[in-house]
């Protein structure tokens, strides 16, 4: 006897509104278990794959991969056949490890999945195959006038030619085939006018594409001779969805930018004797496995410095007009990933070891560049480095992570003429930019605390004065 339940998206970070179903990783008629992964979802924070809290065989997936869903939305259905028990009343199922939440959010129209034959798909199985997962940002080469221009226009154009003889047709017994089109296609073909069930995608596995559905519309408004115009103005462009960590990050920069009263200032440094004990380091069994970059010693030293000027670590709370000083660093190291910049943090750095802080920088970073960060490592962040220099950047004037007062950019490491001992000799420079809340950190705090971390780089020795 069927025994229907329906997992609902829940709150994988903190105060999240909203996901979107990157990729299925099950399929209808699979047989899952508990904790098995069900899809994975991408937050305003992070990556991660959802864990099944039901053993049983799905029935449902009530979303396509691409789709943005409220949290607290039903986005499969189980059939646990009966072994499974209820989840408590009131309580929405949640990802291991986080709370559980007791309201919903308002869910949106479902989105259901054509049934195809298979035939059509060649999947070999009885189930129906998913629509594709992939990413709904794609960025096509952007083509301009002359001959591939009206090529282009050529292709759409007997593309066009062809709707009213290749209409689409429905599946026996599953009512009309939903075209198939990313999430972003629908949205345009719905602000210009195009109905997407009178378009024929030229995509992979005919999939439409922006490009069909404006040469459809290019028809309509001028049948005659203006195609090849309206495409060319088309593929000038390309629109991407901000979403995920990119929206969340520019919300961020945003709050940053007109919150918090930014100052920044500069600091230039011979740092030779730093990367002579680097390639001294290197060579020490205990740090053997681990990556001793220029960036350990940077952010050694600013942890160093923090013990000497605590008030650097703090925030600003403006409901209750006070400054909370931070008794532990939660060290942020700004990361560039494929889907935008993300900010995990090093808890509790101060107390690791020189060796304990490169493993986990080392981690840190590999795991925010595989999309792979927890929520967990993203929130409670105290200062941040930004690591400029890895792409050839001598420094910046950053902006604060939001919650944190000061952020330090690490500019590129050069070799450059240098007085050293009263006489001009190539060393290695770099520079390095404190930006601070003026709110909390005055010029002479911050110049002080930028003194001290330079000092440390420029003479290691210096630490045991600290």
């Amino acid at each position: 006897m069927a025994d229907l339940r329906q997992f609902k998206l829940p709150d994988v970070g903190e105060g999240l509104t909203e996901g979107e179903i990157l990729t299925w990783l099950v399929a209808v008629g699979d047989t899952v278990t508990v904790n098995q992964p069900l899809c994975e979802v991408e937050t305003a924070k992070a990556a991660v794959e959802l864990p099944s809290p039901y053993a049983g065989t799905v029935t449902e997936l009530l979303f396509d991969a691409g789709t943005t869903v409220d949290v607290g939305a039903p986005i499969i259905t189980i059939d646990v056949g009966g072994d499974a028990p209820a989840p408590a009343e009131g309580r929405t199922a949640v990802l291991v490890g986080y709370g559980p939440r007791t309201t919903e959010a308002t869910r949106r129209p479902r989105r259901r999945t054509p049934v195809l034959p298979e035939a059509d798909h060649g999947t070999g199985t009885d189930r129906p195959p998913l629509l594709s997962t992939a990413p709904d940002v794609t960025v096509k080469p952007v083509r301009h006038g002359g001959l591939e221009a009206g090529r282009a226009a050529e292709a759409h154009a007997t593309v066009a030619d062809t709707q009213a003889a290749a209409p689409t047709s429905p599946v026996p017994g599953s009512g009309p085939l939903r075209p198939l089109a990313k999430p972003p296609v629908r949205k345009y073909a719905k602000d210009v006018g195009v109905d997407l069930t009178t378009v024929t995608g030229t995509g992979e596995g005919g999939v439409i594409t922006r490009a069909d559905v404006d040469a459809v519309r290019a028809m309509t408004d001028h049948p005659m001779g203006s195609a090849t115009l309206r495409t060319e103005v088309a593929l000038d462009e390309t629109r991407i969805p901000v979403k995920g960590v990119r929206k969340h990050t520019a919300a961020a920069m945003v709050a940053s930018a007109f919150t918090a009263p930014h100052v920044t200032v500069f600091h230039t440094v011979d740092v030779t004797r730093t990367m002579r004990l680097r390639q001294r380091l290197m060579a020490r069994p205990e740090l053997a496995g681990v990556k001793v970059s220029p960036l350990l010693f940077v952010a050694k030293a600013l942890l160093l410095a923090v013990r000497r000027h605590p008030m650097v670590n703090s925030s600003w709370d403006e409901a209750a007009q006070e400054i909370v000083v931070k008794s532990r660093v939660n060290l942020g190291i700004a990361a560039a990933t494929p889907r935008g910049l993300v900010v995990p943090n090093v808890k509790d750095a101060g107390a690791l070891t020189l060796p304990e802080l490169a493993g986990a920088l080392a981690d840190l970073t590999a795991t925010a560049r595989a999309g792979r960060t927890p929520p967990a490592d993203m929130s409670g962040g105290t200062i941040t480095i930004t690591n400029v220099g890895v792409f050839g950047v001598d420094t910046g004037t950053p902006l604060l992570n939001p919650g944190e007062s000061a952020i330090l950019a690490f500019g590129a490491i050069r070799e450059q003429p240098w007085v050293h001992k009263g006489k001009v000799v190539p060393r290695q420079v770099t520079t390095l930019a404190l930006s601070f809340d003026h709110r909390i950190i005055d010029g002479e705090l911050g110049s002080k605390f930028l003194a001290d971390v330079g000092a440390l780089l420029h003479d290691p020795g210096t630490a045991l004065t600290f």
